[in-house]
């Protein structure tokens, strides 16, 4: 790894040089371990803590196949659907994999006792399997999270909506939490010259998610002038969603749930800023039923915000909490677009508020390659910017996943790879220069921590939940492929979601 370190810091090093190198046998890669998939169980979800089911694995690398990639990762961030599959919530996510390992020979790569977490990088193209034109050993990239097969004519108009669509790191293995990671080359695009390995990996899922959901016509379409309700609006996702509503002129009401967050949102620029805990908004009357007045005095605030207008487009993703409100107080023919459902995934809101009023709700998923790029291209033009808070070493991820699940984070929170500290990788100081301020917001916001939360080394912290390179890995956890798979493959429907996953919505 020292070589490949020190090729890609050295402004000398071509795609030759890059090609030479050789590539190792085996990589640090944060893990979840097949064995360990009930360790939860029975436990309610905010006690479920990712820091005991998060392992840092010497995992042998890959095979590399035909249209893909091998990156060396620089530079990683901690999505919700890491804490997912930290936590084995609503399903472990072994299933995905070895459904994946039935599709073909090359996908049983995938199928195996570990995964490979992660679906954020920011790093440097390694190697290229056959078939691969656009992109070269040595070129710095980033990868969006969207793994197609696109044998089906069904993912030719919207490779959404292809029949083999996957997450990669996360309904795949081999993901960006690592040094090494294993993509498509469909997923590669470029680094945003100005910003350093870790800013460039925070954008990555959740930029994407959120251009698809509010901007892209395959989602919500959002226009100048629409007043967009978004939920969270200072978290991972709704940071992003914030500032496309800023730069496409529409008015983005933000709700949050502290003074803290309300002023990240004042200082991206938002005007309209609801802090839902100081203003005791409770949309649940107990666990089984809600409370349409609470729904009508959130109404009624919004519109204080927007000069009597009620809000053209709800940014949705808490979901359960917080979806009947959702519905409620958007404005009539308006839009409702939903994603992740962090606070439960079982929604439930009064149809009246909906049919009556011709109001819709769509179904949003991540992006597809051209959405991903457009939101990526924003990025690298200094029109949105990174919303990184903090950084962790690859070792302390499960601690950076324990903030995500426990909502004590700003903005995205990343992780080094092999970048051996933060700020390297800056290519544009000029562009850099002028955008330091925005690139900077989420770092200089306060911390949202009590003494009880202040743990980012706990005492608890124990050997066993920081195994640099554990002896106890066996050969049973280091295949590259089980032996026995038969060659029907089945895509199942979603996972039945259940009430058990609450979130905090943020």
């Amino acid at each position: 790894m020292k070589e490949i370190l020190d090729a890609i810091q050295s402004p000398d090093s071509t795609s030759a040089d890059f090609a030479a190198l050789t590539v190792p046998d085996a990589y640090r890669a944060v893990t979840v371990h097949k064995d360990e998939t009930e360790m939860f169980t029975d436990l309610p979800g905010r006690e479920k803590d990712p820091r005991a089911s998060l392992h840092i694995d010497e995992v042998p690398v890959p095979p590399l196949g035909p249209g893909e990639a091998l990156v060396a990762v620089m530079a990683s961030s901690v999505n919700y659907n890491s804490v997912w599959t930290a936590l084995f919530e609503p399903l472990p996510t072994f299933g995905f994999l070895e459904r994946y390992g039935k599709l073909s020979e090359l996908a049983r790569r995938h199928d195996l006792p570990y995964h490979v977490i992660g679906s954020d990088l920011a790093g440097v193209v390694l190697r290229t399997g056959p078939g691969v034109n656009a992109w070269r050993p040595g070129d710095e990239v980033v990868a969006h999270c969207l793994s197609v097969e696109l044998e089906s004519s069904d993912g030719h108009n919207d490779t959404m909506l292809d029949p083999e669509q996957r997450i990669w790191g996360f309904e795949t293995n081999f993901g960006g939490l690592a040094e090494l990671a294993l993509v498509k080359s469909n997923q590669l695009m470029p680094k945003a010259p100005h910003l350093s390995w870790e800013e460039a990996a925070a954008p990555g899922l959740v930029n994407s998610t959120a251009y698809r959901q509010l901007v892209s016509r395959n989602g919500a379409g959002m226009k100048q002038g629409d007043n967009v309700l978004i939920w969270g609006a200072s978290g991972g996702l709704g940071s992003y969603a914030t500032q496309f509503a800023l730069a496409g002129g529409a008015n983005p009401v933000c709700v949050v749930s502290s003074d803290r967050k309300a002023e990240i949102c004042r200082r991206m620029g938002a005007e309209a800023v609801i802090d839902r805990t100081a203003e005791d908004y409770r949309f649940w009357s107990d666990e089984h039923h809600q409370d349409p007045r609470e729904w009508k005095r959130f109404g009624k605030r919004i519109r204080e915000l927007t000069g009597g207008e009620d809000v053209d487009i709800v940014f949705e993703h808490p979901g359960r909490e917080t979806f009947g409100a959702s519905v409620y107080v958007t404005r009539k023919g308006g839009t409702v677009v939903t994603c992740a459902s962090t606070s439960g995934y079982t929604h439930e809101y009064d149809n009246r508020y909906l049919w009556m009023s011709l109001k819709r709700i769509i179904g949003s998923h991540f992006a597809n390659y051209r959405e991903a790029w457009e939101a990526n291209r924003l990025v690298a033009k200094g029109r949105i910017h990174p919303t990184l808070s903090k950084v962790y070493a690859l070792e302390d991820t499960g601690q950076a996943a324990y903030d995500v699940h426990r909502n004590l984070h700003q903005g995205k929170v990343g992780v080094l790879a092999l970048a051996p500290r933060e700020g390297l990788g800056v290519r544009d100081e000029e562009l850099r220069a002028r955008h330091l301020d925005a690139i900077n917001l989420f770092r200089d916001a306060p911390a949202e921590r009590t003494d009880q939360h202040r743990r980012d080394a706990p005492a608890e912290r124990t050997d066993q939940h920081r195994r640099d390179a554990p002896a106890e890995r066996t050969d049973q956890h280091r295949r590259d492929a089980p032996a026995e798979r038969t060659d029907q493959h089945r895509r199942d429907a979603p996972a039945e979601r259940t009430d058990q996953h609450r979130g905090s919505a943020t």
